[in-house]
């Protein structure tokens, strides 16, 4: 006898649960197993997408602003508690708020992000399963509408189509809605053929929570079923008058569906007082009141556009014909596909038959059925509605025109990597009519087969058949692969551009480190450097911090007094050109403090230099506001030979320079810029210049150790160096690298150094 029971040992309960797995496949039929196939080979080639061409993210900044939420939602957070720190640490779309952050966006998607973050840690988990979902969502609801044919067919082509191919791949909210719609849709329409009370009610949770992500996609798509349903309820009271209980049955079905996403409408607004402190204005409103729907002035951040409904039917007429020619499965004939399956069956439609129906192989038992029928035709009717609803509510928001840098170019603007992510949910229309097109051209091949049979012999018959299988499999092949090429290609050079970007901070471990980084793009963190997100208690391993006023930065760092400093930086300019890349940096920092602090900044000469010209300067001055250099020491080196060292020194009172020992320069004492330039001139006049700025502070010394008020300095050192051909300052584009010789001419040398010094 054993000495260990079955229920500890895991084998057995492993072998029963292998058993019972072999068994359902055994009984699955070949369509249930090509329709999780393609669900599968979907959830995979997504996360491999995620992981490797957006391992750094997309040039859609909106990403880190799903991560970051995602990952407050795992910290019980829904807003970044950062007080006086909140413009240090302001990551992209949050609004602020008193010294709180929280996102423009509700928190639906981020939380389908955060689950596979809290079980894998690994949100791209997430991207997957949401694309493997849709793929067999779809598949569930082109086999309720039509066949199962037709439902294998529609996963295949929605799959394939560059649109959802790239946005799936993305923390995006549109493809996870769409999971949710298609939820809605597949409960719905399988409930009222079923009258099926739980599949009504699951219909009003997935709407509600659709509505809950984003309630303008929500609503658009959901419109024609709501019609739908209150057309039911208004024939049932008819038929039957004032209902009493038990109600009918479309009542009870549909107002079960109703009281599920009313519920999930009352929890948005509960959201929307909880963030915003109303129940009906919207983060997204907070952010930007004039973002929403609606005609008139739009305006976002700094951007404005007088959006007239002439605009309007310009920028969605081009978004719409970018989806049909580049965005949906191998182009125009993906289109063509779903409008020859459209036209089918709104032809058997109308003369009173299924879209399929009749036709060889069609196993559906009531085929014939008038019920059958009335449903095929009204599931029809609703997936047109979709359309109308989908193409006609986008008019009246102005996204699509913001996807378009400019009309009539598919490859500018976030519209050529993402395609028209505002029309997603036309993919499934388009899919499930497609599929309806592919399953007619089958039979047609199988009833050509049988002719040519009749005529030759069946082996002409059936090569004849293949031949034309062959090609046509080949050619949309190739369509698909050319519509998707273009824009994963310039996805890669965005990867590229960033791996060389991250590289010094990828290179680095991190342990109770502060670091400054800088803004390209104004003053948002993750804007564009998304992967540099901080945690949401603002305290991990890295914390992130802008790189702006030194009297900001110096707050900053009096927030971290323990943690060490570093400034990423990098030499060039960051634009969105994907070839354009950046030279990147990570140099350590400290606080110079005493009650002088005294520098010297070595310099390289080239040969024909006839005269060195030397300048101290700060930004503020003792006033306390900008200056633009009115206050200044300089003097002029003749003749520098090899190099060129100039000693100046920081003090509370101001900074000095050797060489102009009369002249002191004034400084803010709640915190400056100072800016040393040496700038070399030959004999034709033109010059280069090594430029140095310096955050500094005057700082108090501890009255307990004999100190007063603002006598002495601190610095951060060292200072961000640059160097400029023909001009005194070159912003990034002159970012000095020690570390890279190969940056600069061999003669250019840029050394810096300063000490603390104590007078007492």
């Amino acid at each position: 006898m054993s000495s260990r029971s079955d229920s500890a040992d895991p084998r057995p309960f492993a072998r029963r649960l292998a058993s019972r797995g072999r068994a359902r496949i055994a009984r699955a039929d070949r369509f249930t197993l090509a329709a999780t196939l393609v669900a599968v080979a979907t959830g995979v080639l997504t996360f491999a997408i995620a992981a490797t061409l957006f391992r750094y993210h997309s040039v859609n900044h909106d990403e880190g602003v799903y991560l970051m939420q995602a990952a407050m939602l795992l910290s019980g957070q829904l807003e970044i508690h950062a007080g006086e720190l909140a413009d240090a640490v302001h990551p992209w779309f949050f609004i602020e708020d008193d010294g709180r952050l929280y996102p423009k966006y509700n928190p639906v998607p981020a939380a389908m992000y955060a689950v596979s973050m809290w079980l894998f840690d690994e949100p791209r988990v997430t991207l997957a399963v949401v694309a493997a979902g849709n793929a067999a969502l779809v598949s569930l609801l082109g086999g309720t509408m039509f066949d199962r044919r037709v439902g294998l067919a529609a996963a295949v082509l929605f799959a394939a189509s560059p649109l959802a191919l790239i946005t799936s791949s993305v923390f995006l909210p549109y493809a996870p809605t769409t999971f949710l719609n298609l939820c809605f849709a597949v409960a719905y329409l399988r409930g009222v053929r079923d009258r099926s009370l739980a599949l009504a009610g699951l219909a009003g949770v997935a709407i509600g929570l659709a509505f809950f992500a984003r309630p303008f996609t929500a609503v658009l798509f959901a419109a024609p079923f709501i019609l739908h349903a209150l057309g039911r309820v208004v024939v049932a009271v008819r038929d039957v008058g004032i209902p009493s209980l038990p109600f009918p049955g479309p009542i009870r079905r549909h107002g079960l569906t109703a009281l599920f996403g009313i519920l999930f409408v009352g929890v948005t607004l509960a959201y929307n007082l909880r963030v915003t402190g109303s129940p009906l204005t919207f983060p997204y409103e907070a952010f930007a009141p004039m973002d929403g729907p609606g005609f008139g002035e739009r305006r976002i951040l700094g951007h404005t556009e007088e959006y007239t409904p002439e605009l309007a039917l310009r920028s969605n007429g081009y978004a719409l014909w970018y989806l049909v020619t580049r965005w949906v499965v191998a182009g125009p004939l993906g289109t063509l596909l779903a409008l020859a399956g459209g036209g089918l069956a709104a032809r058997r439609w109308l003369s009173g038959r299924r879209a399929l129906g009749g036709g060889v192989g069609d196993d559906a038992e009531d085929a014939d059925d008038a019920d059958a029928r009335r449903f095929e035709r009204t599931a029809g009717v609703l997936l047109v509605g979709v359309v109308v609803s989908v193409v006609v509510g986008n008019l009246f928001f102005w996204g699509s025109n913001n996807l378009l840098a400019t009309f009539s170019d598919p490859t500018d603007g976030l519209v050529a990597g993402f395609g028209p992510f505002y029309h997603f949910d036309l993919l499934v229309p388009l899919s499930i009519f497609g599929g309806v097109a592919v399953v007619s051209g089958w039979r047609g091949l199988s009833r050509l087969r049988a002719r040519l049979a009749a005529r030759a012999t069946p082996r002409a018959g059936r090569a004849a058949v293949v031949a034309v299988a062959v090609l046509a499999l080949l050619g949309g092949a190739l369509g698909a692969a050319a519509a998707v090429e273009a824009p994963l290609d310039r996805h890669a050079a965005h990867a590229d551009k960033y791996e060389t970007a991250y590289e010094p901070i990828e290179s680095t471990e991190f342990d109770d480190d502060l670091v400054f980084i800088p803004t390209p793009y104004g003053e948002w963190q993750n804007h564009p450097f998304q992967a540099l997100r901080n945690d949401p208690g603002l305290d991990g391993e890295a914390v992130y911090a802008l790189d702006r006023d030194p009297a900001e930065d110096f707050a900053v760092i009096d927030a971290y007094p323990d943690r060490e400093l570093h400034r990423y930086a990098y030499q060039g300019e960051w634009t969105p050109d994907p070839t354009q890349h950046v030279a990147p940096k990570l140099e350590p920092l400290d606080v110079r403090a005493g009650s002088r602090v005294e520098a010297t900044t070595t310099v390289g000469v080239p040969e024909r230099v006839e005269s060195a010209r030397v300048r101290v300067e700060t930004v503020r001055g003792a006033g306390g506001e900008e200056t633009a250099g009115d206050d200044f020491a300089r003097h002029v080196v003749t003749d520098p030979e090899g190099s060129l060292s100039v000693d100046w020194s920081i003090g509370p009172d101001g900074a000095r320079l050797a060489g102009a020992p009369n002249a002191t320069v004034p400084i803010d004492p709640e915190g400056d810029e100072i800016i040393v330039t040496v700038t070399l001139v030959d004999p034709t006049g033109a010059t280069f210049t090594y430029r140095q700025e310096a955050a500094v502070r005057a700082a108090d010394e501890d009255v307990a150790d004999g100190g007063a008020e603002g006598d002495r300095v601190e610095v951060v050192w060292p200072p961000e160096r640059s160097v400029c051909r023909l001009v005194t300052e070159c912003g990034t584009e002159g970012t000095y690298l020690p570390e890279n010789p190969d940056a600069h001419a061999e003669w250019v040398v840029f050394e810096t150094d300063a000490e603390g010094v104590e007078d007492r």
